[in-house]
């Protein structure tokens, strides 16, 4: 893994920078704004700087879990320590030091940035509890602190197998010496990288762009396009034209021309792909055309093969978007069926609904990693538009470590 941080006047400049260097897949970790330090420091402006990271190609390796016996969370049990050195999740940072060591150029200041908080206070709290502890050179506390990790991964419901992964991944780097601080920032990295950067609704390079809402019925489709059209329309200024293909439910098309009327914007029923590609020629001047589709079961061939062609009629004519809309309170085998199915018509960005509704985000991982699918908007509420932001994956795996 390279970890770099990168300086610019901007956050965009020193993103930019960091892709530069590091290619476009790099995933920003971390963004603060740093004052100039020195004797003519209170002149100086301050600057934005990034720490940006890029995960190494992966060795294939057979998987083996280290944890055989602790196939669900009742049989993985727990240690007299797991809720003292669980409470101290809370402290993970944000800027999680490199787990490289400093003799390449390309590592980032790793003995500035450990997590010292960390390992200090679950230490302490061990110590507490159980006496003295030598925690980087016990084995047996080792062990004890990943199950206190898979544990804690378990209930916040993501998949054994991930949790599996994650684990054997920290049996990799288990060796004297290693503390508590180099495990946690390990699995921080790790889980970041694998959430990827967020994606938010870009422009067209030329026109307007097109973005579809594809999900089951349920989920909150509706409401969350009407967010982000507030959004595009009131806080980027934007012009924005609102579609619906949903002529099985009357209520839905209804409260999308509410949206309309109070933003000012255009609106259409469809009932044709002709009418779409119409559509098209009439905003072409607009910025965004927002797509609502009628939600269906998954299972349905004849609604899935309609919604397919829906998606590809305008294909070679605009530029388009296609996003995923699913709630965080769907059972997770329902949420993998629902995936493929959609999977089968075309490739989407995920939006996740309903985090308010829900005290575990297992299943915000479970789907990036079943999917692959790039990561853009969660909700957590019905308040338009304020309830909803672009996903954190930093904040995301705070608290699927037990941290707030």
């Amino acid at each position: 893994m390279i970890i770099k941080k990168f300086q610019g006047k901007t956050e965009e400049e020193a993103t930019q920078l960091a892709k530069k260097e590091l290619g476009a897949s790099v995933v920003i970790m971390n963004v603060r704004t740093v004052k100039k330090k020195g004797l003519f420091a209170f002149f100086k402006k301050p600057v934005t700087e990034v720490t940006a990271a890029l995960e190494d190609e992966p060795e294939r390796t057979s998987y083996k879990p280290i944890l055989p016996a602790a196939t669900s969370k009742r049989e993985a049990g727990s240690t007299g320590n797991d809720a003292a050195a669980k409470r101290s999740f809370d402290v993970i940072a944000d800027d999680a030091p490199s787990l490289d060591k400093p003799a390449k150029a390309d590592s980032v200041e790793s003995l500035e940035e450990k997590l010292e908080s960390i390992h200090m206070l679950i230490e302490k709290q061990m110590q507490k509890e159980a006496g003295e502890v030598d925690f980087e050179n016990d084995t047996d506390e080792q062990m004890a602190f990943f199950k206190l990790i898979y544990n804690t991964l378990i209930d916040n419901e993501v998949d054994e197998k991930y949790a599996n992964e994650i684990i054997d991944e920290l049996d990799k780097i288990r060796k004297p010496g290693s503390g508590i601080d180099i495990f946690l920032a390990n699995i921080y990295q790790k889980m970041i990288l694998q959430f990827g950067q967020p994606a938010s609704i870009s422009p067209a390079s030329e026109g307007a762009k097109l973005v579809f809402f594809i999900g089951p019925t349920g989920v909150g489709k509706t409401t969350t396009i009407a967010k982000i059209a507030s959004r595009l329309n009131v806080d980027d200024k934007k012009k924005v034209a609102l579609l619906t293909t949903d002529t099985y439910r009357i209520a839905a098309a209804e409260q999308l021309r509410t949206y309309a009327n109070i933003l000012d914007a255009p609106f259409r029923v469809i009932y044709t792909e002709d009418e779409v590609k119409t559509a098209l020629d009439d905003f072409k001047d607009y910025d965004y055309i927002l797509v609502d589709t009628a939600g269906h079961s998954h299972h349905n061939e004849a609604q899935k093969n309609s919604m397919k062609d829906f998606l590809h009629c305008v294909d070679g004519i605009i530029e388009k978007e296609v996003y995923l809309v699913v709630s965080a309170t769907t059972k997770y085998r329902d949420l993998l069926s629902i995936a493929d199915a959609y999977t089968e018509m075309t490739d989407y960005k995920l939006i996740f609904t309903k985090l308010d509704e829900t005290t575990t985000l297992g299943n915000l991982f479970n789907l990036k990693k079943h999917t692959g699918a790039q990561m853009s908007y969660i909700t957590c509420g019905q308040n338009v538009p304020d309830d909803i932001e672009q996903f954190s994956p930093q904040n995301t795996v705070k608290q699927l470590l037990g941290g707030r």
